[in-house]
């Protein structure tokens, strides 16, 4: 048998994760041809250099749109994170929530050591129409400043999500599992009856509604005004398809277990491909990596899989034609695009499969939606009350949060196994994986549950057991949106201590806001922002002019709207990413409504499926068209599908709960 030559375009982490697997994956099959095998060939290509380690050194952290960033660019400083930063833990339980593939690979790759805690504040600061306050603030004496329907000022603005789910969810009904979400998205209703003012009706399905539509006509104005500011995320209230808005939005609700890694979010990268060069190595296949190279163009032939490239330096010639057997391309919806836009020109023999019709109306299935992040270190964490001071709005940073892997050291250490037994099992309040705002609250629903005084060692155990110091984050309608505190997290701890927040979390919104700001007075633009691919060459230094605005509006959030920019200390150092730019031209992505979906994540992987007579080695990989859009597990999702479904490898973890794609 010939030698096979397989081809993986970006990577990030769905190319590094399709490496991987292809090297690390057992087949289904005593026979499968399309497995490597020694002499075969595994290609990676990369349109940025990333800083994978000393033998292949770049210009920034892995990931794609995950980019850890530390403090002078040395990775034993503090750091943060200027893309993607967490993920969500799952337990191994068969029904379990949470990420189980970016679990289980950081499980496989000896990571979990360096898992910990990311969790969010439960009693976040905002500042909402120059009015700043707390989550616990708002009620009907101190409501939030807006004149909302049905009087939704009173309560926190995450209700309105709640208030707009209530047209076919309640919290004792509607999909738990993610097969059943799955189901839900091509099925669900309306199905409360709806006044005749209404826009909508009971029975309407919800993948034919856009969010934003719903969100208006539920809510009004001025009440998706205040869900929209004070939730956080532009992205969570965009017009996207209700059906699965309904599940985006769940996630980001109280009680969810985010962790990260301790080396930072990228370090996961650097791992995965160290065990590609390892895996390859051992088994006698050759790894070839061609960084700063991209696919320019692609077409199907009889003999297989016909491609021309691109280098990062002149990215509009055709630098090679080549050939493969099979073609990954694990890149979002716009770099896919402009692999099209050339593919549709080229004068080369062979089947054109991108710009096919039903193939581009799938591609065009989802909302491109930029995102900018802006980082900050500081010599002092001014933002949290110290013993030097505190400003008048200081972050909440200390939750208390207890998980089934607290319990279990609770019981190691003697904590009344009567007593674990009851938080267990509690659920007005809810104990386990719900978050409390401090102590006494903590404290309070303990002994509530458990119906007898803690004693002053039982509270200190189980205290410290729960105590959280959470990332925040603030949120406000201010263009910095969102203030993530990553504080001190310096590895070895040694050295002068540096504190770094993600000082502008930012997505759809004012990405143009900050864009104006990378050019200080006196300069003219010379790079066209087509040919500006500042993601893939890693954080870029902010200007004096931007560095001011963002004081001005950190000062207004933790000092009150009067204060000026020098309440907040001047910076070390600040650097931006704007995922706006090419190649990913987003930093999320969404699904439209009027679209299966399902059907979408089944064929796109394979785009040749919706070609009539056409079958070909092309797939499409990555978080852009998963079920888990805008996470890390979304882009593993999707390859981890493809290799199952159309390569014969086995399932890297039961799939019985937990689809990796929506099925048939």
């Amino acid at each position: 048998m010939s030698k096979k030559t397989y081809s993986i375009f970006g990577a990030g982490a769905a190319g590094l994760y399709t490496a991987w697997r292809l090297l690390d994956g057992k087949s289904k099959l005593a026979k499968n041809e399309k497995m490597l095998v020694k002499g075969d060939v595994l290609e990676l290509y990369d349109w940025g250099k990333y800083d994978f380690s000393k033998k292949n050194p770049g210009t920034r952290e892995p990931g794609a749109r995950v980019c850890t960033w530390h403090y002078k660019d040395d990775k034993d400083n503090s750091y943060l994170e200027l893309g993607g930063m967490r993920y969500l833990y799952w337990d191994g339980t068969p029904e379990g929530p949470g990420h189980r593939l970016v679990t289980k690979t950081i499980e496989e790759l000896d990571l979990k050591k360096d898992s910990v805690p990311f969790n969010e504040s439960a009693d976040p600061l905002m500042s909402l129409r120059s009015k700043n306050m707390y989550i616990s603030d708002i009620n009907s004496n101190q409501p939030a400043p807006y004149f909302a329907n049905n009087y939704a000022q009173d309560a926190p603005p995450d209700d309105g999500f709640t208030t707009i789910q209530s047209v076919a969810i309640t919290q004792t009904s509607g999909p738990t599992t993610r097969r059943e979400w799955c189901k839900f998205y091509e099925e669900g209703r309306i199905n409360i009856d709806m006044p005749d003012s209404s826009i909508y009706q009971k029975g309407d399905l919800l993948k034919e509604i856009g969010y934003w539509n719903l969100g208006y006509d539920m809510l009004g104005q001025d009440g998706f005004s205040y869900l929209s500011d004070g939730n956080g995320y532009s992205s969570n209230v965009v017009n996207s398809n209700s059906a699965q808005s309904f599940n985006v939005n769940d996630e980001f609700l109280p009680g969810t277990e985010y962790k990260t890694l301790i080396k930072g979010y990228s370090s996961l990268f650097d791992s995965l491909f160290e065990e590609v060069e390892k895996l390859a190595k051992q088994k006698g296949i050759t790894l070839n990596y061609y960084p700063n190279v991209r696919l320019r163009s692609i077409l199907h032939t009889k003999s297989g899989v016909n491609f021309t490239t691109a280098t990062r330096k002149d990215p509009d010639t055709l630098a090679e034609r080549k050939k493969c057997d099979a073609a990954f391309l694990a890149m979002p919806r716009a770099a896919i695009d402009l692999v099209a836009q050339a593919s549709r020109y080229s004068d080369d023999e062979g089947t054109d499969v991108l710009n096919h019709e039903k193939v581009q109306l799938y591609l065009e299935s989802v909302l491109m939606e930029p995102s900018y992040k802006i980082g900050m270190f500081f010599d002092t964490p001014w933002w949290r009350t110290t013993e030097a001071g505190s400003p008048t709005y200081p972050a909440k940073l200390t939750s208390y949060f207890l998980t089934q892997e607290g319990i279990e050291k609770l019981r190691k250490e003697g904590f009344p196994s009567n007593y674990l037994k009851k938080i267990e099992s509690a659920k007005n309040p809810l104990i386990i994986s719900n978050s409390f705002n401090d102590k006494l609250s903590f404290i309070t629903a303990v002994e509530n549950t458990i119906e007898e005084r803690l004693t002053f060692k039982q509270e200190k155990q189980i205290s410290t057991v729960a105590e959280l110091d959470t990332i925040g984050p603030s949120i406000t309608d201010m263009p910095i949106r969102q203030v993530v505190y990553f504080g001190d997290n310096a590895r070895d701890g040694k050295g002068k201590k540096v504190y770094g927040i993600l000082a502008s979390y930012d997505d759809i919104l004012y990405a143009t806001f900050w864009k104006a700001l990378e050019l200080g007075p006196g300069t003219t633009r010379e790079i066209p922002e087509s040919r500006d691919v500042q993601p893939l060459e890693g954080p870029r230094e902010a200007t004096p002019v931007m560095v001011k605005m963002l004081r001005s509006q950190l000062a207004s959030l933790h000092f009150g709207p009067q204060a000026d920019y020098s309440y907040v200390p001047e910076p070390l150092e600040t650097k931006y990413m704007d995922w706006s730019l090419p190649p990913f031209n987003a930093g999320y992505h969404a699904y439209k409504s009027h679209y299966d979906l399902g059907d979408v994540q089944r064929k796109i992987r394979k785009p040749s499926q919706l070609v009539p007579n056409t079958d070909c080695e092309i797939f499409i990989v990555g978080e852009t068209y998963s079920n888990d859009q805008a996470w890390v597990e979304g882009a593993f999702c999707t390859a981890e599908s493809v290799l199952n479904d159309f390569f014969g490898i086995e399932p890297i973890i039961d799939e019985k709960y937990y689809p990796f794609i929506s099925p048939e």
